[in-house]
Parts: C-alpha cells; structure tokens; sequence
C-alpha cells in the first residue's frame, strides 16, 4: 500500500527533529563566526576526521545510489557496483597524492586552483561548467529520483515532494559547511542502518518466497545460483549490457577517470576536506573508502532481489509504467512491501541520503558563485557578511531553477546511467586539465583554456557521431568515450604546451614529493581496503 501508516510519520518525524535540532544547534553553539566566508562555506578547522569521511560519503550517496543504483542493479546487476568499489580505490589515489596539494597552497575552490595555476579564463569558464552541471544534471537528477520515491512510497505528489526536498535541503544548506558536516554524521548513521535493515528485509521476502522461513542465507545462495548473469563484475563485448559497463574499462579506463575527477577535482566533494590539516583530511578521506565498500549492499543487492522476485511475477504491476518495466522503481516497490515502523525507517534513510546530497552540492554551488564569480567580477570589494548572505541567496535561486527543471526527467528508465553519461561529458577534461596542472610545470595557461573549450565539444562529437555517420563511426560505450576523450585532450595540451610559452613563475604551484608521504595506519589502512577489493573482483569476475 502506498501510503505511511501512523508509525512511519512518527519516526520521521524523530528523524526530522533530529537533524533540525542537532544542525540548529550546531550554529548557534559558533554564531558569531557564521559570519565569517571561510567558516560558512569551509567549515575551517572545525570537521573532525570521522565528520569529513560521513559528510563525503552522505553527501555522495543519494537517491541516485537507493533508487538510481538499485535499478541499475535491477538491470545490470552487481557489475554496477564497480562504481562504489573502484571509488574506495580512487578515494586513496586521491588521499595520497591530490588533498595534499590542494592544502599546500591554500585552495579553497576548484576554480581558484585553476586561476592560481593557470588565469582567470580558464577558472570562469570551468566555474560556469560546474555551476550547469550542478544545477541542471546533478540536483535535478537527485530532487528527481527523490520525488519519484516519496511518491510512491506516499500520498505526497510528485510536485509536493519535490517542493518538500528542495525546502529541506535549503534549511541545512543555509547553516553552511559546519552545519552540513556535522548534520551528515547523523544522516549517513540513518541511511546505512535504514538501508541495511531494508536490504536484510528484502533478503527475507526471498527465502520466505523459496520456502526457507527467514534464513537469509539460504536467500543469498538462491539469488546467485537463480540469477547467475547478475553476479558478473566485467562484462564482455558479447554481453548485451557491455554498452553501459565496457569490460575491463570499470577498472583503468573510464572508470578511473570518472572517479578521479569526481573525488579529486569536484568542489562538491574535495570542499569537505579542504577546512582539516593533511592528517585528518587523509583520516577521513580514508574512512570513506571503507563506508563505499559497503554501498552495494544497501543499494545495489536490493535491486538484484527485486530482479529475481520479478522474474518469478512478482510485482509485475508496480514494476511497470504503461507496459514497460522500469527499473528505478524497484527500490520503491521494495519499501511498500515494509511494515509500520520500518517503512519509516526506510523513508527516513531515503530523504538522509537525498538531503545530505542536496545539500551538499547547494553549498558547492554557493561557494563557486560566491568566491568565484560574484567576489572576483560583480563585487570585489564584497566584505565577509555580503559574501555570506550571496552565498544563501544563491542556494535559494539554483534550488528554485533545479525544481523547475525536474519534472522534465520523469522519461528516464535508468537515472543513474544518464547521470554518469552527462557528468562523464566534462570529466576527462576537467582531470586532464588538474592532473596536467599538478604534475608537469610546463602546463600553459592556453593548453588548459583549450582543454577547457574542448572537453563538451569532443564528449558530443563522440556521442552523437555514430548517429551522424549512420553507423560508419563505432558507437563506443560512454566509458570508452570518456578515455578517448581524456586522452586525446592531453595529448593536445601537451603539443599546446611544448609551443607556448613556458608559465611565469606565479603560476607554478609548489609540489614536492615530501607531500605524498603516508603514514603507517594509513598505509594499512590502504592495503586492507585493495585487498578486499581484488577478493571481490576475484569472487565475482
């Protein structure tokens, strides 16, 4: 039934009290200083390093991870997680030898980075970028998805959902990044217990379905050996899913890429580590690699069930949306078959993970406009309470533009493919521009300006060339593209590079190899989390 009982308010209304009064009082314990724009949008010295792996990884996993991934789990299987897992691997990479050279020369935006290394043209374009991608791809996708699960799961609209989520999100956002941080520490604790006790309820509708009573384990054996084609991590050419997961590029190729511009070159994610000293930044950064590789079973294992059950015909009606299966309403679906109480639960995990995630990307588009474009064109003379009072205002506007927008997605059958697709348009370039920038001091100012211009441009070539050509260019798979793509804007701002002229001394940053040393907890800490990875990836080749 898709409706909350009496119970399911109650407990998202402890929920809701929770978070206000915990992320209230957050502010109002430092009020003088929420005036400040390096605490507002930063957070400075004030995230521990457990505040700094929570907030990464609530702010990281949203409706596009339970609703999004559990249907890509529905469709693809457990090969989708090789977002989650070879992200714990990227989060080290980044750990080790990004964050340190970020806080070695006090980089607060990504934009600013760009300005420092390179000029102002290449950071306000590059700012604009991620200002488009943040508004139009990544809210919209998640106030969408969002919207699409408390109205199935409600009697709340689709329009009052997305009004609710957007109003709620603003609330933390306002606080700013100390308020977000610590508030996620809350959120993430409520969407890995509600999605694990969602995911255990769905493991025991499967044994019950096969007659083991409540044995959860008997129902873990029954989904693989019944459902063997979705326990496969590396897809062949002849699988009819290698589009969306093309073999072996899930682990050097597009995925890498993707997951290095994403945990080390996005404002939205770098932001909550560029307040902490190295140590701590590397603490937390740590502790979310660990909590990713727990992601799948909370998000993509459900819809792995739910494929099963289908295939048995089960909930073939709630499946289906005018005759064609969807599969991004698998997760839903799964939260109306939970009782009072628990459905609560789930609902409340559901709206954390959605309004960690929201919240977080506003306060990203805040700090970019605020410190990038508004302090640097419209008003250099901006003092600390003007800065923070645009920052707020622009949460507000982009909040307002990105509901607008959303209903526009409702044609979408798997959200978080079309969401990895179209963010993939600006990642090769945006990590060939920073890793060019970080790593080789010949990088010129006009070899990154044309990386900059170039990475849309060739990312839509590519796409729709196939199309253009009927068939006589290879239709690569978007993951593929992203490798074509990064390699060959390297290779065009290395030829740039070589013929321009050598960059001024104010625009080389200080990079020593002293930075990239761990320590021994991180160390270990490291090697346990590659060799639980090459276990999975071993177990389910």
């Amino acid at each position: 039934m898709n409706q909350l009982q009496t119970l399911d308010y109650v407990v998202f209304a402890i929920y809701f009290i929770i978070v206000s009064g915990y992320g209230y009082y957050i502010y109002n314990k430092k009020r003088s200083q929420s005036l400040n724009a390096q605490e507002y949008f930063l957070a400075e010295g004030s995230l521990t390093w457990w505040a700094i792996g929570a907030s990464l990884i609530a702010s990281n996993i949203s409706a596009e991870h339970f609703i999004g991934m559990s249907g890509s789990g529905f469709a693809l299987g457990l090969a989708i997680s090789s977002y989650e897992w070879m992200s714990a691997a990227a989060l080290i990479l980044v750990a080790i030898f990004i964050i340190p050279v970020y806080l070695k020369n006090r980089i607060f935006t990504m934009p600013q980075f760009l300005s420092l290394r390179y000029n102002d043209h290449v950071s306000t374009i590059m700012a604009v970028f991620w200002l488009l991608v943040y508004v139009f791809v990544n809210l919209t996708s998640i106030i969408y998805l969002g919207a699409l699960a408390i109205s199935s799961i409600s009697t709340i609209s689709f329009g009052w959902s997305i009004a609710g989520l957007c109003f709620f999100s603003m609330i933390v956002t306002l606080g700013g990044m100390k308020v977000i941080g610590y508030t996620d520490v809350i959120q993430v604790l409520v969407l890995i217990i509600g999605g694990l006790i969602t995911t255990y309820l769905a493991l025991e509708l499967l044994a019950q379905h096969y007659g083991f009573g409540n044995d959860i384990f008997k129902a873990l054996t029954v989904l693989r050996r019944d459902a063997p084609e979705h326990f496969h991590m590396i897809f062949d050419s002849s699988n009819p899913n290698y589009k969306e997961l093309p073999g072996i590029s899930v682990l050097i190729g597009g995925m890498l890429i993707n997951n290095l511009a994403y945990w080390g070159c996005n404002q939205y994610i770098v932001q909550r580590a560029l307040g902490a000293d190295l140590p701590t930044a590397r603490k937390g950064i740590l502790f979310a690699a660990f909590l990713k590789l727990l992601v799948p079973v909370i998000a993509v294992l459900p819809g792995i069930i739910m494929y099963l059950l289908h295939s048995k015909g089960m909930f073939t009606a709630q499946m289906s949306d005018g005759g064609v299966v969807k599969p991004d309403h698998a997760y839903p679906t799964l939260i109306n078959l939970l009782p009072a109480g628990l459905k609560g639960v789930a609902f409340a995990a559901l709206t954390a993970a959605i309004v960690a995630s929201l919240a977080g990307k506003a306060n990203s588009i805040s700090t970019i406009f605020s410190l990038d474009i508004y302090k640097k064109y419209l008003n250099k003379d901006a003092g600390e309470k003007k800065m923070v009072f645009v920052g707020r205002i622009a949460v507000v506007i982009a909040m307002v533009i990105a509901a607008i927008v959303t209903p526009s997605l409702r044609s979408l059958d798997q959200a978080y493919q079309f969401i990895q697709e179209y963010v993939g348009f600006i990642s090769p370039g945006v990590l060939a521009i920073f890793l060019l920038g970080f790593f080789w001091k010949r990088t010129t100012a006009t070899a990154a300006l044309t990386g900059a211009i170039l990475t849309i441009p060739l990312s839509t070539v590519l796409k729709f060339l196939p199309v253009w050509t009927h068939g006589a260019f290879p239709d690569y798979p978007f993951l593929d593209r992203m490798t074509i793509d990064f390699v060959v804007i390297v290779v065009v701002m290395a030829i740039i590079s070589l013929t321009t002229k050598k960059p001024s001394a104010e625009h080389v940053i200080e990079v020593d190899t002293s930075m990239f040393r761990i320590n021994r907890s991180f160390a270990v800490g490291s090697i346990i989390i590659c060799g639980v990875l090459t276990a999975l990836y071993t177990i389910f080749w």
